[in-house]
């Protein structure tokens, strides 16, 4: 062999044997709504952003409705302190974690509620949050740690897609488009804003998830596995009106199954707020996400 042909012969070899080189992302481009500045959360020990403070309240009611599966529920919902008139307003779906119900949220108690009508009249009195529906059905029962199947709704999401929010926009006076819907939930309810809000970014274009994560290796791949088309694909960004949002304490106990749900999200390129806070899994710390992301909802910008 001739010391070209054994010089060529190198090059293409040397060539070959290279690992392929990964394709090259396109550069990262604005959302559809212009980012958002999130709010400082108070301090752990803070009480005065949930007290009772002297500003006009909203109103909460109990609401009972017939699921699909021809069970009885019962739903608490928060009204803002100008429903009055033909005024339609957005609606936060906000969900309690296990163990809890739907007047978990609503409740006083300081080591088990949330407060969350308190936490909203104060920030709609100040201006500082959009004056909006909450509302806040009881999900023990349907809620699931494990993604359904692709294509296939969880008893959650049925519930929700057939009975809550069609009662909801029936009943009370509701912008009724995606645009003006959020989803939020702490612990177990995490997962409802997961398995119910990824596959249905039709219905819900803002998603918040307060101290969650999948469990086991094995719901984290099935996850994966569910879900890798929808984040993976680039229009996925567009459908979020503000980034998707996960919240946990430093010694919160789920915090690491938090930072690898959030790993994937960052892997696939999906924009999103990650807040590191501090104490654990407690409600100090879901009433402050709560104050921190109803700041940042509905957000005023054309509707997607």
């Amino acid at each position: 062999m001739s010391q070209r042909l054994f010089w060529l012969f190198g090059i293409t070899s040397l060539l070959l044997a290279q690992p392929p080189r990964p394709p090259i992302r396109p550069a990262p481009k604005a959302g559809v709504c212009p980012l958002p500045i999130l709010p400082a959360l108070p301090t752990l020990t803070e009480t005065a952003f949930f007290a009772k403070a002297d500003v006009p309240h909203g109103k909460v009611e109990q609401a009972t409705y017939k699921n699909y599966a021809g069970a009885d529920k019962r739903m608490h919902v928060y009204l803002p302190p100008d429903y009055a008139g033909n005024t339609r307003y957005p609606v936060l779906y906000l969900n309690h974690g296990g163990g809890g119900d739907d007047s978990h949220w609503t409740s006083e108690n300081l080591k088990g509620g949330g407060s969350a009508q308190f936490i909203l009249d104060s920030l709609i009195a100040t201006g500082k949050a959009k004056p909006m529906l909450i509302v806040m059905p009881d999900t023990h029962v349907c809620a699931n740690y494990e993604p359904s199947a692709p294509g296939k709704d969880d008893a959650c999401t049925q519930e929700y897609l057939k009975d809550i929010i069609p009662y909801v926009d029936s009943h009370y006076r509701t912008k009724a488009s995606r645009d003006y819907r959020a989803l939020a939930g702490l612990s177990m309810g995490g997962f409802v804003v997961m398995h119910t809000g990824l596959p249905h970014l039709d219905t819900f274009s803002e998603l918040f998830v307060y101290s969650s994560g999948h469990i086991s290796p094995e719901s984290l791949k099935q996850f994966d596995e569910n879900f890798a088309p929808l984040l993976k694909d680039p229009k996925t960004n567009d459908l979020f009106r503000v980034p998707f949002y996960m919240a946990a304490g430093e010694t919160d106990i789920a915090l690491n199954n938090g930072q690898k749900d959030l790993a994937l999200l960052n892997q696939y390129g999906v924009r999103n707020f990650w807040v590191l806070s501090t104490g654990g899994h407690e409600w100090a710390n879901w009433r402050r996400y709560l104050f921190q992301t109803a700041q940042i909802m509905f957000p005023d910008c054309g509707a997607n």
